[in-house]
């Protein structure tokens, strides 16, 4: 977009910045991420110069430096990457049956009234079902193996992009359903000129919370049965008493969740360069 340009009172033209109200000049977008690691960097010194100085017990809650020497041996021995690869695997094939299923789902129920009478209730009552109970039925339907665990994700991813589409659709402010009408729109102009954009920042932010449960849910499908992956990794820590195991793997978790939701939010970005908000950046 090019930026406005205006006049002052001696009738000298300039061209007005393009940028948001309250946004950081561009220059300095570089500076705004490293503000994120504050907090768990102060966190992990703090209890790190805690248990240095004899302060605070470091067995149940080990410190940050012994987490790093266990993530150290872990890739040394192969192990970390096979683990991570197990569950990276499951999450991208859980989030991909979910975000397939969640759409269209979401769009029928949104767009047809006969549909969503039909299916929503019984949707929205699943939708309250705790993810652990899923288990002992889907290990009795699929087995123990890779199929009941990818299932089980994308139970979890189903229902945020499902509620939001489904929602967004039918939030679309009617004036602009109404002017499509006038120019006689057909179904699939509608859905193209009108619901698409209309529900987009929804359906992305959907996204989002749907693969943050996907990664909260592969926990819970690698309780069943699996060898290999961060889950087992994480239980195989409790089990034989390795607190520092365990918290690797939650850091990893932490990791691999951030990196896939900035890369997805990186990804849809592009979708959104239209939208003119207070937080849109310039």
């Amino acid at each position: 977009m090019e930026p406005a340009s205006t006049t002052t009172a001696a009738g000298v033209a300039w061209d007005a910045p393009d940028q948001a109200p309250g946004a950081p000049p561009p220059g300095h977008r570089w500076q705004r991420w490293p503000l994120g690691l504050l907090l768990p960097l102060g966190l992990g010194l703090g209890w790190e110069a805690l248990v240095a100085c004899g302060l605070a017990n470091g067995h149940l809650l080990p410190p940050p430096s012994r987490i790093v020497v266990t993530l150290v041996a872990l890739a040394r021995s192969g192990d970390l990457w096979l683990h991570i690869w197990a569950t990276l695997q499951r999450v991208a094939l859980g989030f991909l049956f979910g975000v397939l299923a969640g759409t269209a789902g979401g769009a029928l129920t949104g767009y047809s009234p006969l549909a969503r009478r039909l299916f929503d209730p019984t949707l929205q009552a699943l939708r309250s079902i705790p993810s652990i109970a899923w288990v002992p039925l889907f290990i009795l339907w699929f087995g123990i193996f890779e199929t009941s665990k990818v299932i089980l994700i994308a139970v979890g991813v189903f229902f945020p992009i499902y509620l939001a589409l489904s929602a967004a659709i039918l939030d679309v402010d009617r004036k602009l359903v109404e002017v499509a009408r006038i120019f006689r729109f057909s179904p699939l102009e509608m859905v193209w000129r009108v619901l698409l954009p209309a529900t987009l920042p929804s359906y992305v932010t959907a996204l989002r919370a749907g693969l943050g449960l996907g990664w909260m849910f592969v926990v819970a499908a690698e309780f069943m049965g699996a060898s290999e992956g961060l889950g087992f990794l994480l239980v195989d820590g409790q089990m034989t008493g390795r607190p520092q195991t365990v918290l690797a793997s939650i850091a990893v978790f932490a990791l691999l969740g951030k990196a896939t939701d900035g890369l997805l939010a990186a990804g849809t970005q592009r979708f959104l360069r239209w939208q003119d908000g207070f937080r849109t950046p310039r």
